[in-house]
Formats: C-alpha cells, structure tokens, sequence
C-alpha cells in the first residue's frame, strides 16, 4: 500500500505541474474549472493503469519505445499554444483554458501516459490494480486540485503567466521525454 502510494505521488506530479501552470495562467479560476481539471486529470490516472494491466506486459515493449515521444508533443502542443496566445495577447484576449476541450483531452492524456506503463508492470507482478488505480486516481484529482489553486495564488507574482505556464508545460514534457530516454 505505501509503495502504491508513492508511486501514486510520483505520477501525480506531472498533474499537479500541469495544474499549478493552469492556475497560474488564470485571471479567475473558477471552482468548475479547477474541478473539470482535476477529475479529468484524476480519471486517466485511474484508467490508464487498468488499460495498461490489461494489454499487458507484450504491448509494454512497444508503447515504451516512443511514449516519451508522444508525451513530448501533447505538452508542446499544449505548452506551445499558451506561450503563442501569450505573445500575442492583448489586455482584451482571454487566457487559454485548457480545462475544456481538446487541450484537456491531450494534458489528461499526456500525463497519464507514465500510468498506462504502471499497470503494464502491475500485471508483471500480480498486483491488485483496482485499488491500486484508485489510489492513483484520487491522489492525482487531489494533486490536480492543489496545483490549480496554488497557481492561481501566486499567479501575481509573474508578469505574462500564460507564457510561463506554456513554458512550464512544455518543460514538463521535455522532463518526462528525457527520462524516458
């Protein structure tokens, strides 16, 4: 159980990263966003250790040869996205809310995909992974949750938020592409 739990820590890092950098980009950050985040977030924490414990150990060997590839270019795309809109932003120009939409799709993914090879080493070792996809599940929704309202709090401390938050995403993806490597 203490080893689910840490291990559950570890992958909700790239969501509270994600969420801290969404918080931060946010002029208000409203409770419905901060929970639309969190329970996405949450939920592919959750599912994609069952999806990885039931392809199992063979599709593993496959995925893992380019996951950090795909994880790269969500957050770039995620990332990129927020620095262009902030570059280009005027004091009129909403920010990008990427806790809607198809920017939510690719970050829940994106940060999830270290979960699927969770649940691929899960099934190598016969652990019980419905708890263990919960634990990972909920600590990642209360991760996410945290992240957001941290970001928004020291939102004020940056001048131009959506592009350090772009930033922040891409340098999330550039971390988990190069320990993949």
């Amino acid at each position: 159980m203490l080893e689910t739990l840490i291990i559950a820590i570890g992958l909700g890092l790239d969501a509270f990263s994600l969420a801290t950098a969404f918080g931060m980009c946010q002029k208000t950050c409203p409770q419905d966003a901060k929970l639309r985040l969190s329970f996405s977030f949450g939920a592919f924490q959750f599912l994609m250790p069952l999806v990885g414990f039931g392809i199992g150990s063979q599709v593993a060997q496959l995925i893992s040869s380019f996951d950090h590839w795909v994880v790269l270019g969500a957050l770039s795309l995620v990332g990129g996205k927020m620095i262009y809109e902030g570059w280009k932003r005027d004091d009129h120009t909403p920010f990008v809310d990427f806790s809607r939409g198809w920017p939510l799709l690719f970050a829940s993914l994106a940060t999830s995909i270290d979960a699927l090879a969770v649940g691929f080493s899960f099934a190598l070792i016969n652990e019980n992974i419905w708890l263990s996809a919960l634990i990972i599940g909920i600590v990642a929704l209360f991760m996410t949750y945290l992240g957001a309202s941290l970001g928004h709090k020291i939102r004020g401390i940056f001048s131009s938020p959506e592009v350090w938050g772009g930033i922040a995403i891409v340098l999330v993806g550039l971390k988990i592409f190069l320990e993949d490597l």
